[in-house]
């Protein structure tokens, strides 16, 4: 890694062609969408009637899968992924780890006579056996306990995975240990829908609705990233190994005058985005925006609302392409929450509503009866958050969100809740039943009266909040962008479920003639208890830490102690109420997912101090050598070498600093404890940071901000 390599980097960028982006027309994109997604359609042309009736109910409706039309739909996969140019299976899963897992396996099968035949049985497609102990599991498989299971989910179509040189089918499944633990997150994100699923039937039906229409979770994500040119990005070692900077100082111009947002996008990146629209296109992923993001060098793509299992699937899917696809225009995409120090970072915006049917339980409706669920589900999310937003954080929790959350540009580790002026107001009017301006009648009763005009967007949009209703939907901010969205969702689920089943026992007593008086004190009740959740102000205003702490809200700044809220004892009941994860796989994501804080933390302090002595220091001895051969050579002139004089000493002070500060961090990696080694870590960067502005550009050897941020 030497300054050579670096100035060799910039200079290739700065004389790369121009690129122009490809030109896609409409029949391209109705001809590409969903080509590459064994979907309805495909099904229905593949396999027989009565097969697919049946699987198109397990699909539509969730009846149970009957095991006697496996080999029927394993043949029409098999089928269609030939004709698509597929060669392998695998069964793809999202294992503790984070990302996805996939082990492939041919069609191809000897056929005894010296030939061969393609072969997919139903028995392969139900079930895979993948080896179960190199996955972290908390304890719960071993590595002399290796049997794990992969088992079909139907509710989320299978794909073709597209590479250079072949193609491989794709089949969505849940992954268990041979005890019968999850060992995914697909596993418990199943469950919880299927808890508050239930509670969402028990909701219509006190309602007078149809219970015949299916529960339905929807999500839509907005997914944020960076993009760097990939030679710049290969002389920084940190960003290969840790995927964030751990060293740059901010140049004097980043994102100060908001000129990257929503601006023009460059012709390189707009060539980028247009191959990622259509390779999301080919997976059926409802692609819908693109844009600059505040920082230079950052973006976003925004999905459309689907099921929540499809979603999350799809986001996946989404952050795998972003990275292959960045490859080929010779980028590389960086899905860390916060890999440059004193930028904008990057989360992942969660855009959660429930409902059944066309029904949707967070659009207030035009009609008394629609408005009543409205708020029935309004109160019941405002519960769940107050009294659960310890869950809520736990799930955003990681090593890369916490430099992130509290930044001010991401909400703080502070849950609460954004409502705006107008519904805020109607919540008072529930609590008090007084008169505003805004409503007619001098007493809201519920299910009676109609709410005033409630537009899609009823307010302002609030960029502060961790947690805000946006028109239909909760926009839960605070999530990380490298972040599966299984985890966030999991606990929306389990957190709404116990409200809603709360609400739906107290009416399910009730009278019909005293329903509505009923749900009246209900909801009333619910807001006075914990209408402290919400908070329409600067959530990035330092005194709403101050406010907060008033409102006895809690406020866990870093992972280990918002990970320790999932093994509490009230949590894990929860979760064991709802069937959601048992008090063993509870415990085993806690173990799993405090093993990366600490792994990651230690493989970051390990790099720093390596570049420290061998990349940064050496350059540092080189400015002082230079300096003091100059000093000497204006003195034997007879000349003053006053400027040569200062610039050593203060060069020599940094550098006195950052090797304290790295002997300091190679004590504490030696003792290891995890909030002192990123204590350490910011102490040691400072010292660096400060030295960068004041080495020589042709000696510093890692590319600086001025080039990663702007040049691509």
């Amino acid at each position: 890694m030497t300054s050579s390599a670096r100035k060799r980097a910039v200079w290739s960028i700065a004389s790369q062609p121009f690129t122009v982006p490809e030109l896609v027309k409409e029949d391209l994109i109705k001809e590409v969408y969903g080509k590459d997604v064994f979907s309805l359609s495909v099904m229905k042309e593949y396999l027989p009637k009565h097969s697919f009736l049946k699987l198109q109910h397990t699909i539509k409706d969730g009846m149970a899968l009957d095991p006697a039309i496996a080999d029927d739909v394993a043949n029409a996969m098999k089928q269609w992924a030939l004709k698509q140019g597929a060669s392998h299976y695998t069964h793809w899963f999202l294992p503790l780890t984070g990302s996805t897992a996939e082990k492939h396996d041919s069609f191809v099968e000897p056929d005894g006579q010296g030939g061969i035949v393609m072969n997919f049985s139903g028995k392969n497609l139900i079930v895979g056996e993948p080896d179960a102990s190199s996955f972290p599991s908390g304890g719960l498989r071993s590595t002399f306990e290796a049997r794990g299971y992969t088992a079909w989910d139907p509710t989320s179509p299978a794909f073709i995975k597209r590479g250079r040189n072949g193609a491989t089918l794709c089949i969505p499944t849940a992954f268990c240990s041979y005890t019968g633990e999850a060992l995914d997150k697909k596993t418990p994100l199943l469950r919880s829908i299927q808890a508050v699923g239930r509670q969402i039937s028990r909701i219509l039906h006190c309602f007078g609705e149809s219970v015949d229409a299916k529960p339905e979770v929807t999500l839509g994500t907005e997914q944020e990233y960076f993009l760097i040119d990939k030679r710049l990005y290969s002389c920084r070692p940190d960003l290969v190994q840790c995927g964030r900077t751990l060293f740059g100082a901010p140049p004097p111009k980043h994102q100060q005058l908001d000129d990257h947002y929503f601006g023009a996008i460059k012709p390189r990146v707009l060539a980028f985005m247009t191959e990622v629209d259509l390779a999301l296109w080919r997976l059926g992923i409802p692609a819908k925006t693109r844009h600059n993001e505040a920082a230079p060098a950052q973006f976003e793509v925004a999905s459309m609302h689907e099921e929540l299992n499809l979603a999350v699937d799809h986001n996946m899917l989404t952050m795998e392409i972003l990275q292959l696809i960045a490859d080929r225009h010779g980028f590389v995409c960086l899905l860390h929450e916060k890999p440059f120090a004193g930028i904008n970072g990057s989360g992942k915006h969660n855009n959660y509503s429930i409902g059944a049917g066309r029904l949707n339980f967070l659009n207030p409706g035009s009609n008394p009866h629609e408005n009543a669920i409205f708020l029935t589900t309004l109160c019941a999310i405002i519960q769940a958050v107050d009294r659960h937003g310890d869950l809520l954080r736990a799930a955003t929790a990681g090593v890369g969100n916490d430099y992130r959350l509290g930044a001010s540009e991401a909400p703080p580790p502070i849950i609460s809740i954004f409502l705006g002026e107008q519904l805020t107001d109607v919540i008072e009017q529930i609590e008090h039943g007084g008169a505003t301006s805004s409503k007619k009648g001098d007493f809201m009763r519920i299910g009676v009266d109609a709410l005033p005009p409630l537009p899609r967007d009823t307010t302002d949009r609030n960029r502060t909040s961790p947690f805000a209703y946006t028109g239909n939907k909760f926009e839960f901010r605070a999530p990380g962008s490298s972040h599966s969205c299984a985890g966030s969702n999991i606990v929306l689920n389990l957190i709404v479920a116990e409200a809603l089943d709360e609400i739906a026992t107290t009416l399910e007593t009730a009278p019909p003639t005293e329903f509505h008086d009923v749900l009246q004190k209900k909801l009333q009740s619910i807001i006075k208890t914990h209408k402290r959740i919400i908070f329409n102000g600067d959530n990035y205003h330092r005194d709403w830490i101050s406010e907060a702490e008033k409102r006895s809200l809690p406020h866990y700044r870093t992972t280990p102690e918002a990970l320790a809220r999932f093994i509490t004892p009230e949590n894990i009941a929860l979760f064991e109420k709802y069937q959601v994860l048992s008090r063993a796989e509870l415990l085993s994501r806690y173990e799993v997912f405090m093993d990366d804080f600490r792994t990651r933390t230690k493989i970051d302090g390990e790099l720093a101090l390596s570049l420290a002595r061998t990349i940064i220091f050496p350059a540092v001895s080189k400015q002082l050598g230079r300096y003091g051969h100059d000093a000497g050579a204006l003195q034997r002139a007879g000349l003053t070498a006053e400027v040569q004089q200062e610039m050593m000493t203060r060069i020599n002070r940094e550098f006195q600093e950052a090797s304290q500060a790295a002997n300091a961090l190679e004590q504490i990696l030696i003792d290891f404890d995890a909030q002192q080694v990123i204590m350490a870590l910011q102490r040691l960067r400072r010292s660096v940071d400060k030295l960068e502005k004041l080495i020589d550009d042709d000696l510093w050897a890692l590319p600086k901000y001025r080039e990663m941020l702007f040049l691509y």
